[in-house]
């Protein structure tokens, strides 16, 4: 299916892919359809792309889910999902859930470009990635609790894992909006810059990233990313292992 019919599009220039909402109409706001294709784009990726660019197009990251869509009485609609055995439901969550954890890859480094408003999917989209450039304007939400829902597309472990369990509650629980400023402040942002920066500055990242050696940036990503769940004794003789398998590899020993 193509961009237009899908809302999402996948670019790949060399080691650096981009995924594009492109329904700046609506402030790109999300379908199912969108997270099908998106789910998608984790198998086409080429085996030499290193970064992956998660931005809108228009004055917006996304502004969540599409209500027209979601309260119609088509695929992915509340009212098919209500209809569901529970098992059925929880199922299909699943397969949403899809498009947004491919983006946890190990062997790739992912960054959101964020501008406008990137509220409920849109602000869970941008936690699906490793990292989130916000341009001064933006306005996050975690909007699902306005509609008497949760947070169910990946979204919350990573919060939590940024800003805390009682941050993460207040900000879950209230659907309240944050501008840049309080998210850099409480650990949600890499970087904050002007909006006409934004571009430059996402650039500039993704060629810090790709300058060092990628089995390197891969073991460092994974050290990181599971630390929390190990004890310090643990970590070490994780980092041990990491180190030992670069220095066979740089010698030419490794398998």
């Amino acid at each position: 299916m193509t961009a237009e019919a899908t809302g999402v599009r996948l670019d790949c220039d060399g080691p650096v892919a981009t995924v594009t909402l492109c329904r700046p109409g609506v402030l790109n706001a999300q379908t199912p359809t969108m997270w099908r294709a998106m789910s998608d784009f984790s198998r086409d990726l080429p085996g030499d792309v290193r970064v992956v660019i998660v931005r809108g197009e228009g004055r917006a990251f996304s502004a969540g889910l599409d209500l027209s869509v979601a309260g119609a009485s088509g695929p992915g609609s509340f009212a098919e999902l209500s209809a569901l055995p529970e098992a059925e439901c929880a199922d299909l969550i699943a397969d949403f859930q899809d498009a947004f954890t491919w983006l946890h890859r190990p062997d790739i480094i992912s960054i959101a470009a964020v501008r406008g408003h990137a509220i409920g999917a849109g602000f869970q989209l941008a936690l699906a990635c490793d990292l989130r450039v916000l341009a001064e304007d933006v306005r996050l939400s975690m909007a699902e609790v306005t509609l008497g829902l949760v947070p169910d597309l990946a979204g919350t472990k990573r919060l939590v894992e940024l800003v805390g369990y009682s941050r993460a509650l207040e900000i879950c629980a209230t659907g309240r909006r944050m501008d840049a400023a309080e998210a850099d402040r409480i650990g949600l942002a890499t970087l904050v810059v002007p909006a006409v920066q934004l571009d430059d500055a996402v650039r500039n990242l993704a060629e810090g990233l790709l300058a060092n050696d990628r089995n390197a940036v891969v073991e460092i990503k994974a050290l990181l990313a599971g630390a929390a769940g190990r004890t310090q004794a643990e970590q070490q003789r994780a980092e041990r292992e990491a180190q030992t398998r670069r220095l066979r590899d740089l010698a030419g020993r490794g398998e």
